[in-house]
């Protein structure tokens, strides 16, 4: 419990109404405390008085209570009484692993974190999304790739789970992805790996730019989650975000106006969809090759439309012009932004290419 009592007697902070009201790692107190001296341990923002900011206290013993700013300019001189009932002892860090055996070792790599008490967008937006993902990806009938999964505390909680993973994370992640920030309907956000050249950021930027257009591309300097740790040298694993509102950029980030009206149905689905087709363009990327030389005849294998319409043209040009880079070199995502198509429309012209034995996977 915590709370704060007025000289008049009324309890204007209480824990139990928002946690937010509480430092983080607050030590206890009990105390008459005058209001002079109190306002030292009061945090509050004035560019938004009607917010509770989240603060937190990290390695280092104090005590302190956050609150609205319009009610902080209404606090009278007088002697105040300041609760705190709190335990600061030993305790265990908790976090979740699934793991979703595919084909091979390599794995897919979702990570999303449990930490942020009372913040919708920065904190409750990740695990929803990222546990649907699980969801879905549970249901395929095949996956290709190993899907290894964690829901942990920022920071400390992905050092850890390096800590005991590095070795087997290092050898089979072909590609990652920090997920947060994903409820509310900003435009979306890309934040890179550390050099910005890897699969995912290769995937990421490619199903943005074909899903919208209009999303914000922050450098790997903006960077502020768990992409620290898993990009850090020596790490250096291919993991990069996409996000709506960029945490750290929006006003209502770490305070009690990022809560459920902040975020919304759309704005979930969007980004499950988003990381949905991520997840499903890096399933079909393969390197491909053609079996012949020269362009194939389509009609004899029936693959030239019987009539003639702007769909019809447009298919067999994205077709000829797949086969076109069909050489060895190029992997599906890389023929798909060669040739500006999203990867998507490339899904059903391999398959057909496939079974008339015109391509083929390659491998060097």
């Amino acid at each position: 419990d915590a709370f704060i009592i007025d000289p008049q007697g009324n309890k204007i902070i209480d824990f139990k109404d928002s946690n937010l009201h509480v430092v983080g790692y607050s030590v206890p107190v009990n105390r008459a405390i005058s209001l002079e001296d109190l306002q030292p341990h009061l945090y509050s923002l004035p560019e938004q008085p009607d917010a509770i900011p989240y603060i937190t206290s990290y390695y280092h013993e104090t005590w302190g209570f956050c609150l609205r700013d319009s009610l902080r300019k209404c606090l009278q001189p007088g002697t105040y009484h300041a609760v705190i009932d709190s335990q600061l002892e030993a305790g265990h860090l908790t976090y979740a692993e699934l793991i979703l055996p595919g084909q091979t070792e390599q794995e897919i790599f979702l990570s999303t974190y449990v930490c942020h008490p009372s913040t919708a967008n920065n904190e409750l937006s990740g695990p929803v999304v990222t546990t649907f993902l699980a969801k879905w990806l549970s249901t395929l009938p095949k996956r290709k790739y190993t899907y290894r999964i964690i829901f942990i505390p920022e920071t400390i909680g992905s050092i850890l789970y390096l800590s005991r993973h590095l070795t087997a994370m290092k050898k089979n992640i072909i590609a990652g992805f920090n997920v947060t920030c994903v409820g509310d309907e900003g435009p979306f956000s890309y934040l890179p790996s550390r050099y910005g050249d890897t699969l995912a950021d290769r995937v990421a930027c490619h199903i943005l730019t074909h899903t919208d257009p209009g999303f914000v591309r922050y450098r790997y300097l903006d960077r502020g989650s768990d992409e620290r740790q898993y990009c850090s040298p020596g790490v250096d694993l291919p993991v990069a975000s996409i996000m709506r509102s960029k945490h750290g950029e929006y006003p209502e980030y770490h305070t009690s106006l990022d809560n459920l009206g902040f975020i919304s149905p759309k704005g979930l689905l969007d980004s499950f969809q988003a990381y949905q087709h991520c997840l499903t363009a890096l399933e079909k990327n393969e390197i491909y090759r053609v079996t012949m030389l020269c362009e194939p005849q389509l009609s004899k294998r029936s693959l030239y439309p019987t009539t003639s319409t702007r769909q019809s043209r447009a298919l067999v040009r994205d077709m000829m012009n797949f086969l076109a880079y069909c050489d060895g070199d190029n992997d599906l995502v890389a023929i798909a932004e060669r040739i500006e198509v999203p990867v998507w429309l490339l899904y059903d012209i391999v398959e057909k290419l496939s079974h008339t034995n015109l391509i083929e996977i390659y491998s060097a």
